[in-house]
């Protein structure tokens, strides 16, 4: 059995959905599905979650990790940020407060990936205070995706953005503050990156 019947099976017996299962971890559902179509595996600490949520030791999903001979199992480590100040490259920030891993499988395709410590309230309730929000590195992103960015050279905020033909919208998910709306012709947003993973240490 592979990992990713193991975990998709284990999901099924308590009658989940993905996003149940990503709710109760507090990941996107997106990093459910990775799991269980065996494209990333979860980290050490997700490994030890999903264990004592299923009530299975972490050597029954180990083991079938380990048993993959399809792939090797390896993982990058990504530094943490405290913040991201505007215009100063990533490598000469020394705000560095802790390392997160992810799957080695994610940088294959040359992609960049890095971590930012959650500051305040306006993004709650889908993260808190203190949260690491797992980001990938590009210079644009969907909308409604949620996504570090640069506003009119102030440091890195995490914000939902949504896009129409005329203006990008910076949108808390906390409805006490403000949602902001800047003119694209004005140019005021730079995306640093995506949101792909929430992490979340109780």
């Amino acid at each position: 059995m592979s990992k990713t019947n193991t975990i998709k099976e284990l999901r099924k017996s308590k009658k989940l959905s993905q996003k149940d299962l990503a709710d109760i971890l507090n990941v996107h559902q997106t990093a459910v599905s990775q799991w269980e179509q065996n494209r990333t595996m979860p980290d050490i600490d997700m490994i030890k979650k999903l264990a004592n949520y299923f009530g299975v030791t972490t050597d029954y999903i180990l083991g079938d990790l380990q048993s993959d001979n399809s792939r090797e199992i390896r993982a990058t480590r990504i530094k943490v940020y405290g913040h991201v100040p505007a215009g100063i490259p990533l490598e000469a920030v020394e705000d560095i407060i802790d390392w997160e891993e992810i799957p080695s499988d994610w940088t294959r395709d040359g992609s960049e990936f890095l971590a930012l410590k959650v500051k305040g309230s306006s993004m709650t309730p889908k993260y808190l205070d203190g949260d690491i929000v797992i980001i990938r590195k590009q210079p644009n992103c969907e909308s409604g995706q949620d996504a570090v960015v640069f506003v009119n050279g102030y440091d890195a905020t995490l914000k939902r953005v949504l896009k129409n033909e005329n203006s990008v919208i910076l949108q808390p998910l906390n409805p006490e503050y403000e949602t902001k709306v800047y003119r694209s012709s004005d140019d005021p947003i730079t995306i640093l990156g995506i949101v792909v993973e929430l992490r979340r240490r109780i």
